[in-house]
């Protein structure tokens, strides 16, 4: 078979297919969900901190002082511990997103089969349905209503019927009907892999999170190019006459000091796991930053059927007008149904209409969410038109009266009528009479009362946008517990698609009814100019593009692959109580990695204020880099790891690094000021010793009293630095109180066990220990005021 010739009505052989993948024409695509090994290793080691750590570690080993290469290791163990977390979370995502990989249906060997999408090579014989996502481009050689939506392509929402010849792409979706095409573009040839790319990075969900860490980051690096040569002068200055190595080991402890290494460690860690732990609840996370997304929303569409409802409709009843005769209506209603590309309407009348065997299906309409109605043509029989009353009816209709009295008991209803013209294109046919209502119910989720009044709780609205009778859904949003007055219930169709228009209207209507694909789409953006953060949940194709547009967009596992496509987030198993926890996950991950941010940045400002005032005073820099590190290591490396992983229940609470900068700043300033007034303090009162002078605490000294200096400021370092772990731990749980008793007890054994004393370089008398005991605690109050009179603080509190 030559390239692009059309392949047969069996499709390909399995023969023919292998020679297809052995020269490489197949349909692979990047569907990672996870970045590769090698993206992880480079992306954890290769950081601008990670260079300026590095460089200094080389200048420290270079002056033979090996314990003060202590922070080399605390990088290597920071950059495995972020490496093997990814790619265990990597491992996880990749096998699930496997398991739910889309699927194309084809035909090979005569039978149709449905496969990954990356399986299908070129010229193989794909049959499209109502919302599969078209997997390559190629001509269609069967047609039976196909309408598909080429938005992604042209911009443009309107369905486009196709006929047989006409061409398809890939990354357009089947809105309605049937058909078949060859593959003749895939892979790299296709438009699906540029789309899906461009369509990522459309759709990238914002993370105040990475974004302000990230601004973090870049403040971090302008402060550490200015500090670096303030430092290198003050400490040649101080020190020069000591020799070099002791410039550039004092010089190291200040720098050391000034790079947050962990945080984007922490942050990308708590992001991960975030996402593993939700992915045992049955819930795929597309985009992590969706996880934080979730807890940032405070208004919540959904779409009823799927959400509210379990979406699987059940034929009720069959009620003739007039003096139509039932067995007649029945019949009419089976063969409708008979339709191989029934959507979920008929295939529930299907199953209590029987299709009659003689009738012959000449010509058809298929359904679609825009049209809201379908049409079949029979050999002898005229055309019937099965749709939404609201559509087929006149407004002065008596019928709209049994109509509107049905679906205001959470039913819903649908009208059967009959023509004797025949159907021409797409266009609805005159003379119609109507000949009965088919009623359908739809079975409520146990679980939606629930989980909407856990919404309710945490104070994030609810709309609920529907393609159906605006009745019939807010019937059923008051059976699931929604407050619906009447007037919060709005019939799409009187609206428009005016974006400024709808921005009042959203405010205060809670029900919209009869709500076509283009206005689910304006009324999530309506929402957003009006400052709120959207997410959308929705299963069909006529959710797709207001998913997209959504801050979130939540799709469930049995919806449409097109739909899933543009979703964050995909509720595997479609059960709309997953959402509280994801949420929860969400909150969690924003609270957590704030305190971890206070953290390091209060360590990062009291580096500099240390090294500011050693200038100013022209006296060495009162650590040693083995100092600071065993600070980090127990005040803010160990308990990070821990308060970034811990349960957290606060509510979002919007200005992230502005509440980081109001409590971090001043009390990093605080604890600088601390250090410095420690340390002159002690080097006043213990410093004048003979071989001391003028860098009392020398690394080069082996005369325990000049290490004083240093071993007081140290000690009430970690008398401030530990208080503010403790305000950022509030409210105190068990495992808290544990965690930080465990970790004061390590600071504890350096300054005790003498192998420590010695490789610290500490000496406490009794009285350098009271005096230095007591700055700290100045310097604890200090801190216990700034977070007292910091707005937000107490409230930011996690559990």
């Amino acid at each position: 078979m030559t390239d692009g010739a059309p392949a047969p009505a069996g499709g390909l052989t399995s023969a023919q297919v292998a020679e297809r993948v052995a020269q490489g024409r197949v349909n692979v695509t990047d569907a990672a969900s996870s970045r590769p090994l090698w993206t992880i290793v480079r992306t954890n080691v290769f950081t601008r901190f990670n260079a300026i750590l590095g460089c200094l570690f080389v200048l420290i080993l270079i002056t033979g002082s090996l314990a003060d290469g202590l922070f080399g290791v605390v990088l290597v163990v920071n950059s495995l511990i972020g490496i093997v977390q990814e790619y265990l979370a990597k491992r996880k995502l990749d096998r699930l997103a496997l398991l739910n990989a889309p699927t194309t249906r084809v035909v090979r060997d005569g039978r149709i089969a449905e496969i990954a999408t990356a399986e299908v090579v070129q010229d193989d014989l794909i049959e499209l349905r109502t919302g599969d996502q078209v997997p390559a481009d190629g001509a269609l050689g069967q047609v039976a209503g196909l309408e598909i939506n080429e938005s992604n392509l042209t911009g443009e929402s309107d369905a486009v019927p196709k006929q047989v010849g006409d061409q398809v792409l890939s990354g357009t979706v089947v809105v309605a009907g049937s058909g078949r095409f060859t593959a003749v573009a895939v892979g790299d040839d296709a438009y699906a892999n540029r789309i899906a790319a461009e369509a990522k990075k459309f759709t990238r969900t914002h993370s105040e999170i990475q974004s302000s860490v990230n601004k973090l980051l870049k403040y971090i690096t302008w402060v550490i190019v200015v500090a670096l040569p303030l430092q290198i002068w003050s400490q040649t200055r101080a020190i020069g006459d000591e020799g070099w190595r002791e410039v550039v080991i004092r010089s190291t402890g200040g720098l050391v000091g000034l790079v947050p290494e962990g945080l984007v460690l922490l942050t990308s860690v708590a992001f991960l796991l975030a996402a593993v732990q939700l992915t045992r609840q049955q819930v795929l996370v597309q985009e992590l930053p969706a996880v934080e997304g979730l807890a940032r929303v405070d208004v919540v569409c959904l779409d009823k059927t799927g959400t509210l409802t379990v979406g699987d409709i059940v034929f009720e009843d069959l009620l003739p007008l007039d003096a139509y005769d039932l067995d007649d209506l029945r019949a009419a209603l089976g063969a409708m149904a008979d339709d191989p590309n029934a959507n979920g309407t008929l295939l529930a009348c299907a199953a209590a209409a029987r299709p009659p065997a003689d009738w012959v299906r000449r010509d058809n309409i298929a359904f679609n969410s825009a049209r809201k109605w379908s049409a079949a043509t029979f050999t002898g029989r005229g055309t019937w038109v099965l749709g939404a009353p609201d559509v087929l009816l006149t407004a002065d209709s008596p019928i709209r009266d049994r109509v509107h009295e049905l679906a205001g008991t959470g039913r819903r209803v649908l009208l059967l009528s009959h023509t004797d013209e025949l159907l021409h294109g797409q266009e609805l046919p005159g003379a119609l009479v109507h000949r009965g209502l088919v009623v359908l119910t739809e079975q409520v989720r146990p679980d939606a009362e629930e989980t909407l009044r856990y919404f309710a709780e945490q104070g994030v609205a609810i709309k609920i946008i529907s393609g159906d009778n605006p009745t019939t859904v807010a019937a059923i949003a008051r059976r699931v517990g929604l407050d619906v007055p009447d007037d919060a219930v709005v019939d799409a169709r009187t609206i428009g698609e005016d974006i400024e228009q709808l921005r009042p209207l959203v405010e205060r209507t809670t029900v919209f009814g009869r709500v076509s694909p283009e206005q689910k789409r304006a009324l999530v953006n309506a929402l957003q100019r009006n400052g709120h953060v959207a997410a959308m949940t929705g299963d069909g194709v006529n959710d797709a593009l207001a998913l997209k547009d959504a801050d979130i967009g939540v799709a469930m596992g049995n919806g449409a692959q097109a739909t899933k496509a543009v979703a964050q987030l995909v509720l595997l198993d479609g059960k709309f109580s997953h959402l509280p926890s994801v949420l929860a996950e969400g909150r969690r991950v924003i609270g957590n990695v704030e305190r971890v941010a206070n953290l390091f940045v209060a360590k990062n400002v009291m580096s500099l204020i240390a090294i500011v005032s050693a200038a100013l005073f022209a006296t060495p820099f009162p650590f040693l880099p083995r100092h600071l590190t065993l600070v980090s290591a127990v005040t803010i490396g160990i308990p990070a790891f821990f308060l970034a992983l811990g349960p957290n229940k606060r509510r979002y609470l919007p200005g992230f690094l502005a509440r980081v900068l109001r409590f971090a700043v001043p009390a990093g300033a605080v604890a600088g000021l601390v250090v410095f007034a420690s340390y002159l303090w002690a080097r006043s009162s213990h410093g004048g010793i003979p071989g001391c002078a003028p860098g009392a605490g020398a690394a080069t000294s082996e005369n325990p009293v000049c290490w004083q200096p240093s071993t007081a400021a140290t000690i009430s370092l970690l008398v401030t630095a530990f208080w503010i772990l403790i305000v950022l731990a509030r409210p105190f749980r068990m495992w808290k109180a544990v965690l930080v008793g465990a970790m004061i007890g390590l600071a504890v054994l350096a300054f005790v066990l003498p192998i420590a004393q010695t490789f610290f370089e500490f000496s406490t008398p009794t009285d350098l220990l009271w005096q230095s005991l007591l700055v700290g605690a100045c310097g604890a109050a200090a801190v216990e005021l700034i977070y007292r009179l910091s707005p937000g603080m107490r409230q930011a509190g996690g559990r």
